[in-house]
C-alpha cells in the first residue's frame, strides 16, 4: 500500500542531535510528528523507522536512532506523494516546525513538528487511520 504516514514520536528528555547537513539541532522534551510518504509499501517503511540499528539515510533516522526518542504510534492515509506536504502544512498550523527537517525534496519548511495539541483529532479530520503495529 502506498501513501502518507505520520510517526508520533516521544522525545523523553531535552537532547541535541547532529542531523546530517542540518547540523546540531536541539530537541525539546515532548511530542513530535514526522510526516513522510512511502510510494511502494508503508508497512516496510514504518518497520524500518522502528528499528534502532539501521543505515542512516534520512533526517528522521538520526532522531529515531537516539536513545531519547521512541515511536509511540503511526497514522496513515492511502494517497499520492503530493498529500505529504498538505498534511505537513495542516499540522504546522497547530505546531512548531523544526526548520528544514525532512523536507529536502520539497518546498515545505519542515516535515517534523513539535506539538502540544490534540494531534489525533487533526489526523481524523485529515482522513488518516491508526496503523496497527505488530
Amino acid at each position: 500500500m502506498k501513501g502518507v504516514y505520520c510517526l508520533l514520536i516521544d522525545v523523553s528528555k531535552n537532547t541535541k542531535i547532529k542531523i546530517g547537513a542540518l547540523g546540531e539541532i536541539f530537541f525539546k522534551k515532548g511530542k513530535y510528528v514526522y510526516v513522510g510518504s512511502a510510494q511502494n509499501n508503508i508497512l516496510k517503511r514504518v518497520e524500518r523507522h522502528i528499528k534502532k540499528e539501521k543505515k542512516i539515510r534520512w533526517h528522521i533516522d538520526y532522531l529515531l536512532s537516539s536513545r531519547n526518542s521512541e515511536i509511540k504510534d503511526v497514522y496513515y492515509k492511502k494517497s499520492g506523494k503530493e498529500e505529504e506536504c498538505r498534511i505537513a502544512d495542516r499540522i504546522a498550523e497547530d505546531a512548531v516546525q523544526v526548520k528544514g527537517f525532512g523536507c529536502s525534496d520539497c518546498k515545505c519548511k519542515s516535515h517534523l513538528l513539535f506539538t502540544k495539541g490534540n494531534i489525533i483529532k487533526i489526523f481524523k479530520v485529515l482522513g488518516m487511520k491508526k496503523l496497527e503495529l505488530a
